[in-house]
């Protein structure tokens, strides 16, 4: 029976190429793909389309929270200007090649593993049900999965971003205004130096802070996300304006009460840049580095960078979760499954 199907289905498909059919040779060639290819596929794409769309704002958000000089008191929007003044608007995607080169495969891992976490704990721990326990634990296992496969990737971007350097001959003849020359040249040069001053274990600089903040923020996103798309009626949840609208409040919200973790880990991985921190003591722990940033630049400075979070988290997680979701369906990935009722055996 199952040779007659397949031989069945072998035939439709050999029957549409024969028809030139450009949509059934589409769906033989992703059909042809494993479902957790497809998802990798679609992540990738989330990531890479949401991250180019918000990178000029995330460029600001570093420089306000690693306290980059002359950056520190601005606001967002006279970040903005003095970036274009100085590098003019390529200024705004430096660091963004790294940026990218990281998010594609830790989107991509981060989706992916989420809906093969989900479906592990759908088929070993069926009791749980689909309600916010699982999708709190698949997302932030996902989180912290592609979180430790991608993090080299991330402290380039960051050190890249963190460089400031006069492009236009603008800034004022000052010796403290901004790097001579650019202490990296690219993500190849940014790895190799890290490696060869500390090992691997420089490569994971600021690791810690960004476990303990992935964790809750990738479990709180998924939640969030799913549950606003479960209390929306079936015939709109395909509705791009509705799946805009849940990733930008999931990111709002899982990123509010993450963000003092994630200055910390900037701080860590820029600190060694700026030694006249702290008299160039090094943060040992992300509670010690909390601690120490609450003592020497205050409590605002846990947020420094919120408010541009805020103007770049909605369109960022917005975006991810809408191009996801539009990919799963172009690739033809099957809907998630429910959740299985309890064994009696």
């Amino acid at each position: 029976m199952g040779s007659s199907s397949q031989r069945s289905a072998l035939s439709t498909n050999v029957a549409g190429l024969v028809d030139g059919s450009a949509a059934d040779r589409e769906v033989v060639l992703v059909d042809c793909l494993p479902i957790y290819v497809r998802e990798l596929i679609a992540g990738g794409a989330a990531g890479a389309f949401a991250k180019t769309a918000v990178a000029p704002l995330e460029r600001i958000k570093i420089l306000l929270q690693t306290r980059t000089e002359g950056f520190h008191s601005l606001g967002v929007y006279q970040s903005l200007k003095k970036v274009l003044k100085h590098e003019g608007g390529l200024g705004f995607y430096k660091g963004n090649g790294a940026s990218v080169l990281r998010i594609v495969p830790y989107a991509a891992l981060h989706f992916m593993t989420y809906e093969r976490y989900r479906d592990w704990i759908l088929d070993n721990y069926s009791a749980l049900g689909t309600g916010p326990i699982i999708d709190l634990l698949a997302g932030s296992a996902s989180g912290g999965t592609a979180v430790l496969c991608t993090y080299p990737l991330d402290l380039a971007r960051t050190k890249l971003a963190y460089q400031v350097v006069d492009t236009r001959g603008s800034f004022q003849n000052s010796a403290r205004s901004t790097h001579v020359q650019p202490a990296y040249n690219g993500i190849k040069n940014v790895l190799e130096s890290v490696y060869k001053e500390g090992g691997v274990r420089a490569l994971y600089r600021g690791i810690g802070p960004t476990l303990i903040g992935i964790l809750p923020y990738a479990g709180l996103k998924f939640y969030i996300y799913e549950e606003l798309k479960r209390h929306v009626p079936e015939d709109q949840q395909k509705s791009i304006t509705m799946r805009l609208s849940c990733g930008a409040l999931a990111g709002l919200f899982g990123q509010t009460l993450t963000y003092p973790l994630d200055v910390v880990r900037r701080q860590m991985q820029v600190e060694h840049l700026r030694p006249s921190i702290q008299g160039g003591a090094r943060y040992r722990s992300t509670m010690q580095g909390l601690a120490t940033i609450v003592r020497n630049q205050g409590w605002t400075q846990l947020f420094a960078g919120l408010s541009i979070n805020y103007i770049k988290i909605v369109p960022s997680v917005a975006i991810g979760f809408t191009v996801y979701d539009t990919m799963k369906s172009s690739l033809n990935i099957p809907p998630r499954q429910k959740s299985q009722p309890v064994s009696t055996a």
